[in-house]
């Protein structure tokens, strides 16, 4: 395999990559070695204040040029991207952990991510309404909502920055991302694609630093009209109450405790499979993991025994090396949340099937985990892992699997097994999720709506809705004089 080397990471500010003002530092390492590879520097306020004057000073430029050569542009750094994914990968699996196949498929998927924002662009129609009086002209126009500022995690670290940036940028808002401390690098490489490609000076600014201290400085700042936020759900609401209080817009996609419902009519094989595969990818650090399985009790336990097998196959290792299908946990905070996780449900009455331990002392490792029979008084059933743990119960009827997918605050994604036209019907409009997916695993393309309700965030950023949340619409009506 080829070898790159890991950068240290610096902000991007007004076209400009360089140090913070300060000339901090905070360092990147590696989840599967637990060694320093890496520091990102660490933006203060200011460097926030330089970033807010670029955006505040090009907002206007960037809203005048036009949706075609926007578009342009963004085909450009899409195609850099797509040759420049094989670095990108190694500098993502060094500082995410996931193996290099997962972490070239994001980079490459980012780049189809802009192109179809770049058409987006192009597309920002209007409407010609009817007048009632003779002669007069009804429009109603699309304008960019203004400078953007987008809070990013680390599970994704090109994914979840490149829609946020590209409905932005197709829309024609100058943004500052906040992309995460603990993967900067790769995250810096996309925003790198677009500098590259030709995107003026201060249009696009990339910060690290502390979370808090961050959002909480751009958030009520006057030049700030809309935010995009990836996370938490607690950290969400506080971030969406922030943004309330200013009249700020807000895009929320947060958590999720996606059930997975298999019924006894479904090709169990085939579920198994792919949900397996869904689950342990990227160590089940996805906000759409399934993660609630939920079995009619005519297979279950079959259902459960062929997961388990497949979990026990599962390859864990460093993700830079062949063949492993599970690299680490992104960082060390997550393996005692799982253990104690796993013990409550182990403690409220839960069956340990594999799994349910570290892996060697080091490196985040951990075992690919299977729980069966868990009752809903366990916290597993309640909070979300967001680790490699897939927790088992048995149902009765479609009435039952329905409340129990539908009894938690969340509702991200959902999905289901079934070969009855009937059953899918209902589960399409009774599942409480802004996503469901049945029969095979097709989320999170960007032409299809991507985001959830309840307590899962709202607004979309995927499909022709995106970029909505980055316009605002305003009604010109004019007479001749």
């Amino acid at each position: 395999m080829t070898q790159f080397s890991y950068p240290d990471t610096q902000l991007l500010i007004d076209g400009e990559w360089r140090d913070a003002v300060g000339g901090d530092w905070i360092d990147v390492i590696d989840p599967a070695t637990e060694e320093k590879i890496g520091r990102v520097a660490h933006a203060k306020r200011p460097d926030l204040d330089a970033a807010l004057a670029a955006v505040e000073r090009t907002a206007p430029e960037w809203a005048a040029t036009s949706p075609f050569d926007r578009s342009k542009l963004m085909r450009k750094a899409a195609n850099l991207l797509r040759e420049r994914a094989d670095r990108i990968a190694w500098i993502m699996s060094r500082e995410q952990g996931k193996p290099m196949p997962e972490a070239r498929m994001e980079a490459l998927a980012g780049a189809d991510v802009i192109d179809w924002f770049a058409e987006e662009a192009r597309r920002t129609y209007g409407q010609i309404i009817p007048g009632r009086a003779p002669g007069v002209m009804q429009m109603a126009i699309k304008l960019p909502v203004g400078p953007v500022a987008a809070f990013t995690p680390w599970n994704f670290p090109i994914n979840q920055v490149v829609r946020k940036l590209s409905a932005a940028l197709a829309a024609g808002c100058p943004i500052i991302v906040k992309a995460p401390e603990e993967t900067p690098a790769s995250p810096a490489e996309l925003v790198r694609a677009f500098v590259d490609a030709g995107v003026p000076a201060g249009v696009v600014n990339l910060v690290y630093g502390v979370p808090a201290e961050i959002s909480e400085y751009l958030i009520p700042h006057p030049v700030i009209r809309k935010i995009s936020f990836t996370g938490s759900t607690p950290v969400g609401k506080h971030l969406a109450a922030l943004a309330g209080q200013h009249m700020k817009l807000a895009t929320m996609e947060l958590g999720g405790h996606a059930p997975a419902i298999i019924f006894d009519d479904a090709d169990l094989e085939k579920a198994v499979k792919i949900m397996a595969g869904s689950k342990y990818r990227n160590a089940g650090q996805v906000c759409v993991s399934p993660t609630r399985f939920l079995v009619q009790e005519g297979v279950y336990e079959k259902v459960l025994e062929d997961f388990t097998q497949a979990a026990k196959a599962v390859k864990v290792g460093n993700g830079l090396e062949d063949g492993i299908q599970m690299g680490p946990l992104a960082n060390e905070r997550r393996i005692p949340m799982l253990e104690e996780l796993i013990q409550d449900a182990l403690d409220n009455g839960a069956e340990l099937k594999t799994g349910g331990r570290r892996i060697g002392n080091k490196g985040y490792f951990f075992e690919p985990t299977v729980l069966a029979n868990v009752p809903k008084s366990a916290r597993i059933m309640n909070e979300e892992p967001f680790g490699p743990v897939a927790v088992f119960a048995p149902f009765a009827s479609l009435d039952d699997a329905v409340e129990e997918a539908n009894r938690l605050p969340f509702g991200l994604a959902s999905y289901a097994f079934t070969r009855s036209p009937q059953t899918m019907q209902e589960l399409g409009l009774r599942v409480q999720a802004g996503m469901t997916s049945i029969n095979h695993n097709g989320l999170a393309l960007p032409e299809v709506p991507f985001g959830g309700i309840k307590d899962s965030g709202h607004g979309t950023e995927g499909g022709s809705d995106a970029i909505e949340a980055y316009l605002s619409t305003k009604f010109v009506t004019q007479l001749p004089g």
